[in-house]
C-alpha cells in the first residue's frame, strides 16, 4: 500500500537568514559567512513498507523526523533522496485546519476545505449536516474561524477529513484535539476506520495510544530508523530507552519486586 524507499530529507537552515537585505549586504563582504551552508537532515535513508489494512505507528522524541515523514508520504514535501510509492487515496490529517481561511465562517470553510480534499459541492451538501453534528459546532456555523479556539478548529477539520472512509489515513496527534468527550469520539471514529480496513500511518507521543491502535511500529531517532517491529514490544523498549533504563535493569527490578511480594506473603 505504501513503500518508503531510502527516503532522505534535507533542509537548508540558512535560507531564512540570508533572505533579509541586511544579511545579504553583510554576506557581500563576509566571505566565510557567504561560503557557510547550514544543512539539517530531517530524514536519513528511511525505508519500510506498510501493507494494506495495516496500522503502523511512528515513535521517537521531538525532532526524530516523524511529522516530516508524514508530510513526505502525503505529498506535501518532496524528498531530497529516495522515493515514496503510494497505492490508494490518502486522507492526510497532519495540520488540522491549515487549509482554512480564518476570515470565512465555519459554514464557508466546510466547502472550502472539502474542495481542497477533493469533495464535490453535491457531496458536501449531502454530508453537511453529518459534518456539523460530528463537529458539535452547530451554534457557531456563521462565526468566522478566526474567532475559534484551536480545539474548535481541529474539531471542524477532523469532521470534514473523516466524512469519507479513505483507503489510507495519515494521522499526526489528532486524537488529542478538543475536549475529553470529542477525543473519545475521534478515537472511536479511528477505530471504525481501522476495522473497515483503512491503512493507517499514525504519529503520537502517547505510547499507550500507539500500543492500542497499531500492529507495527517504526522507531525513529534523528531521522534514522532505530528498529521496526511489533507495537507492544518496541513501545516497551522505547519507554525504557527514554527513561534511561536497560532491558537487563528492568528485568532485575521486576524480579526484585516479585521477590519482595513473595516475602511479604510469607510473613
Amino acid at each position: 500500500m505504501i513503500k518508503i524507499d531510502n527516503v532522505s530529507m534535507k533542509f537548508d537552515l540558512g535560507i531564512e537568514k540570508g533572505s533579509s537585505l541586511k544579511n545579504m549586504f553583510i554576506s557581500l563582504f563576509d566571505k566565510k559567512r557567504r561560503r557557510k551552508k547550514e544543512y539539517f537532515w530531517a530524514l536519513n535513508n528511511v525505508s519500510f513498507d506498510v501493507k494494506k489494512g495495516e496500522v503502523v505507528g511512528l515513535i521517537g522524541s521531538n525532532g526524530a523526523g516523524k511529522s516530516t515523514l508524514l508530510k513526505v508520504v502525503s505529498g506535501v514535501m518532496k524528498p531530497t533522496k529516495g522515493q515514496v510509492i503510494v497505492n490508494g487515496k490518502i486522507a492526510p490529517m497532519i495540520e488540522l485546519g491549515a487549509g482554512f481561511d480564518p476570515e470565512l465562517t465555519a459554514r464557508e470553510n466546510i466547502y472550502l476545505n472539502g474542495a481542497v480534499l477533493g469533495y464535490s459541492e453535491n457531496f458536501l451538501n449531502e454530508k453537511f449536516n453529518e459534518i456539523v453534528e460530528f463537529s458539535e459546532l452547530k451554534d457557531f456555523l456563521d462565526v468566522p474561524v478566526k474567532n475559534f479556539s484551536s480545539g474548535m478548529v481541529a474539531k471542524l477539520a477532523f469532521s470534514i477529513s473523516t466524512i469519507v472512509d479513505p483507503e489510507i489515513l495519515i494521522v499526526d496527534e489528532i486524537l488529542s484535539v478538543g475536549d475529553i468527550k470529542f477525543q473519545e469520539k475521534s478515537k472511536n471514529k479511528m477505530m471504525d476506520l481501522i476495522k473497515g480496513g483503512t491503512t493507517v500511518l499514525y504519529v503520537s507521543h502517547s505510547i499507550e495510544s500507539i500500543k492500542e491502535l497499531c500492529d507495527k511500529v517504526v522507531w525513529l531517532d534523528h531521522g534514522s530508523v532505530v528498529k521496526i517491529g511489533p507495537a507492544k514490544e518496541l513501545c516497551s523498549q522505547y519507554y525504557l530507552a527514554q527513561m534511561g533504563i536497560t532491558e537487563e535493569e528492568a528485568e532485575k527490578r521486576k524480579k526484585d519486586e516479585t521477590t519482595k511480594i513473595k516475602n511479604k506473603k510469607k510473613k
